[in-house]
């Protein structure tokens, strides 16, 4: 979890996809521990230090091709787990992780839905 005086802008969608990053003296792999249109955090057992930059390549489902944001910034890290923040990505991958992110919301947005049509139904009933 981020620190208090961080602040996000975009909603981070819990996803868990296999990434590989790395930066000036590291290298390491992880998994995604949830991802938005400007940012990711990651579990791993490699220890980052935060303002380190870092380039991240995310295996996502069913694509062949890595994700791969070329710069970004540690933006907070606490224990096994650090945020970063995405800071040039090529044309081709922001498109990628917008088609991402959209399904990601789409999904919500049913899942919200149907949770709230549950209580409505039930009302219905009584």
């Amino acid at each position: 979890m981020a620190p208090p005086h961080y602040a996000r802008t975009y909603h981070r969608f819990p996803l868990r996809y296999p990434v590989i990053f790395g930066g000036a003296p590291f290298v390491g792999e992880g998994i995604l521990n949830n991802l938005s249109l400007m940012g990711c955090s990651i579990l791993c057992d490699r220890e980052v230090l935060c303002g380190s930059a870092v380039r991240v390549s995310v295996l996502l489902p069913n694509q062949t091709q890595a994700l791969s944001i070329e710069l970004g910034t540690v933006k907070w890290v606490q224990g096994e787990e650090f945020g970063v923040e995405f800071f040039r990505l090529p044309l081709e991958a922001r498109k990628r992780l917008n088609t991402t992110l959209r399904v990601e919301l789409i999904n919500l947005l049913k899942a919200r839905a149907v949770t709230n049509e549950v209580p409505e139904l039930l009302n219905r009933v009584s």
